[in-house]
């Protein structure tokens, strides 16, 4: 299994903390958003990871999490020229799943439950979606 963490959007609504970077890279209790993510999806068994980026600040997630191989995990960057929604972000992932199932994640959400048991009873399933 893979996953996909999303960077997307303008961050309009966290302006003026945004007009530097990605809304995704802003701390919470001393670590970037998006680190919880990709935390949770490591947790999970997933070491396999698209980070799709775009516009301001996507050198900035490159600098921040390079190869991923600090963080135990395996990055994959996959640029989106332009804001066009998540199942576009999704779409560009295509040769990076190569038909294996995978996760997505939005960078800007934090769950606090562990979603190991999620992923595995997923893995488990003839699901094609859940």
């Amino acid at each position: 299994m893979k996953g996909i963490i999303l960077h997307g959007g303008h961050g309009t609504r966290l302006r003026p903390l945004t007009h530097t970077g990605p809304k995704q890279l802003l701390p919470i209790a001393n670590k970037p958003m998006s680190q919880y993510c990709l935390e949770s999806v490591k947790e999970s068994g997933i070491t396999e990871i698209a980070m799709i980026i775009g516009g301001l600040g996507s050198n900035k997630v490159r600098e921040y999490y390079g190869t991923g191989k600090k963080f135990g995990v395996n990055i994959t960057y996959i640029e989106q020229d332009e804001p066009r929604g998540i199942a576009h972000a999704i779409r560009l992932c295509k040769e990076f799943v190569n038909d294996e199932k995978f996760l997505v994640f939005l960078g800007d959400n934090i769950i606090q439950k562990p979603i190991a048991d999620f992923v595995e009873n997923f893995n488990k399933s003839d699901y094609d979606a859940t």
